[in-house]
């Protein structure tokens, strides 16, 4: 039996050398190049992620401001492999700690399978990064199908259980 999109969670967390790691993977029913350009154009990510502003190539920084969790901070480019891998440092305005985020795409038929990972996060919240994450990757899917954006609030909520259960057997 399938598992309806709302119930589905697609990520799962580990802790490596005392620090936690989330990682998402789904399929994307679009090609590569559509997907890449989701994830690395900036009009585009304004419509699902958040603002971005700055220099998107490798070694530019920029400043971001997401929409569903309100995350706001600044980045730095460090690998663009159009359209195959994305790596980019985060920092959160009020931390002096950066995170990594790599994004893997792998052409998959006429689909795409996205992997990523989300480096450094302190393990003590991990369950939520967990949920928000995969609430952005499922803005992602929406975006990528023409939808809207989810209501974050209500859908972190559906998640945060499953994400607090794999976080407690670290």
């Amino acid at each position: 039996m399938d598992t309806p999109a709302r119930h589905r969670v697609i990520g799962s967390l580990e802790s490596v050398d005392g620090v936690g790691v989330v990682r998402m993977e789904d399929r994307f029913a679009t090609r590569i190049e559509d997907l890449w350009a989701a994830l690395t154009d900036p009009e585009r990510l304004a419509r699902w992620l958040g603002e971005i502003e700055g220099d998107l190539r490798p070694g530019g920084e920029f400043r971001a401001r997401y929409h569903a969790s309100g995350w706001e901070g600044v980045g730095r480019v460090d690998t663009c492999e159009a359209p195959h891998r994305l790596v980019v440092a985060t920092r959160a305005a009020d931390e002096t700690d950066e995170t990594v985020v790599e994004a893997t795409l792998t052409a998959d038929g006429d689909g795409t399978i996205l992997v990523i990972q989300h480096r450094g996060l302190p393990l003590d919240n991990l369950a939520a990064y967990g949920a928000g994450i995969q609430v952005h990757v499922d803005d992602l899917a929406a975006h990528l199908t023409g939808g809207e954006r989810c209501d974050a609030s209500a859908r972190w909520n559906e998640l945060h259980p499953a994400y607090q259960a794999m976080a407690a057997t670290l």
